[in-house]
């Protein structure tokens, strides 16, 4: 029951399915409770004494106690920012912009392979190198993208020594990713990778006709490549060593069993069912607008449906955008997932450094320059520190309106904790930083598949399990 002296703590709530209401706490724990409960808690009449514990505990209802109620609130909260201080851990080289594949929704307006001016020189990397280790952050990744970066291998190779040379007489970690088709892998690569503990990120997009449509390239044996050189890394490497991702065309929308089959056949143990992007030849082509929206929603929810009933089956497989929600839901944390933090993780967890020496807030950001916007452009790595870095106008003002709980479009949103604001994102659909969220496609996957996970989680044991595993991922 209600004592007296009890009273709700500053809230955010929203009807979700028939008859039960979303109520979010400040530090963005939450609980589900019907129509009439809320009612009750409103008014300030009794509730059931288990409800209104589970109430207490998250600082949803204020219990006689103020203070220490206040206390518990602002621990939580400040729990919940703790990682923001330890900026920029993870590093991209964009080491080119070259590419032998022509995907149709090339993020990055990719350059044919024989336009080497497109590659990064040593001096940029040397300068990039430099900023990676101003950076505050103990643990530290590098990240090798493109284009496909492995037409520059010998750069890869020049900053992965140096860097690992770095971090050893610095007593910090350092890790590296090669964001890659692998339709290029051969030994040399193999080799490098297995001594100096290179991991292997690559795109899959489907089975082979889906793939080999999606990303052509000569001889029409890209989903050939893929999969072997996912074979190779996992039997010569470990089976960590490499994960995939995919996206999602008007193609995949039809083919959402068939790609999860995919994964599960190649021993893949994660799939990110990924929304395309509105950067580069995806956004010229309008293949955004077919395949986004209520479609791609419709698409991820009936993929996360069948990814839970293979688990039930016992095979294991984690999906990364219903991850990354969990985290934030489950953990109180603001997670690694850069679009979806807040404050923006562009700048702050990530900096990205072009081949030409132009240093970006994010990866969306760089792939916005190539669409002739380069509002998120910090200056070149070569006459800037890390400190000039983030200091930058820019990176302050994105800071500034990605607080999601100060807007005006978020602050009084029950889903605004679990949500990101991701400035690039409404650069490129609404030309502006924090962009109005109600008619944001950003906004409406949240609400359409936050929802969903809570239903899941509170009415399905199995699901209550398997949520939390995925959320320690």
């Amino acid at each position: 029951m209600v004592k007296i002296g009890d009273s709700l703590n500053p809230i955010r709530f929203e009807r979700i399915s028939g008859e039960s209401v979303v109520v979010t706490s400040l530090a963005g724990e939450w609980s589900v409770v019907s129509a009439s409960e809320f009612e009750r808690l409103v008014a300030g009449t009794p509730v059931d004494f288990d409800l209104r514990r589970e109430l207490v505990a998250k600082q949803i209802l204020r219990s006689g106690n103020d203070l220490f109620d206040q206390h518990m609130l602002a621990t939580k909260m400040a729990f919940r920012y703790r990682n923001i201080a330890a900026m920029c851990g993870l590093h991209i080289f964009v080491v080119t912009l070259r590419c032998e594949h022509s995907c149709h929704y090339c993020q990055v307006s990719r350059r044919t392979s024989n336009r080497t001016e497109f590659d990064m020189g040593s001096d940029v990397a040397v300068a990039a190198i430099d900023r990676v280790f101003e950076s505050p952050s103990d643990s530290l990744k590098i990240e090798f993208q493109g284009g496909e970066p492995l037409l520059n291998f010998d750069l890869i190779e020049f900053v992965v020594r140096q860097a690992t040379s770095r971090a050893h007489s610095e007593g910090r970690r350092v890790d590296f990713v090669i964001a890659s088709n692998l339709a290029l892998l051969d030994d040399r690569i193999i080799e490098f990778a297995r001594e100096f503990n290179v991991y292997f990120s690559t795109s899959l997009d489907g089975p082979q006709d889906l793939h080999n449509k999606a990303r052509p390239r000569p001889g029409g044996d890209s989903y050939e490549r893929a999969v072997a050189g996912i074979a190779r890394i996992q039997h010569e490497l470990g089976r960590d060593r490499v994960s995939a991702l995919m996206t999602t065309g008007t193609e995949s929308l039809k083919q959402g069993k068939s790609i999860i089959d995919l994964y599960v056949s190649l021993g893949l143990r994660e799939i990110f069912l990924r929304q395309m992007s509105p950067f580069g030849f995806a956004a010229r082509r309008e293949r955004y607008r077919r395949s986004g929206g209520a479609k791609w929603i419709y698409f991820y929810l009936g993929g996360l449906d069948y990814i839970i009933e293979l688990n039930r089956s016992g095979k294991q497989l984690a999906e990364l955008t219903a991850a990354s929600y969990l985290r934030k839901m489950l953990r109180n944390d603001i997670g690694g997932y850069v679009d979806l933090m807040s404050p923006t993780g562009a700048g702050l967890a990530t900096l990205v450094y072009n081949y030409d020496g132009d240093v970006y807030m994010s990866d969306e950001g760089r792939m916005l320059r190539e669409m002739g916007d380069k509002s998120f452009c910090l200056g070149d790595v070569r006459a800037k520190s890390f400190s000039q870095l983030l200091s930058h106008p820019t990176l302050q003002r994105a800071v500034s309106d990605s607080f999601t709980w100060s807007s005006t479009s978020c602050h009084r949103c029950a889903f605004e904790p679990f949500c990101g604001a991701d400035p690039v994102y409404h650069q490129a659909t609404q030309s502006r930083f924090a962009g109005y969220k109600p008619i944001s496609d950003f906004c409406g996957r949240t609400k359409a598949i936050v929802p969903e996970l809570m239903r899941r989680y509170r009415e399905d044991a199995f699901c209550h399990d398997l949520f939390e595993s995925w959320a320690d991922l």
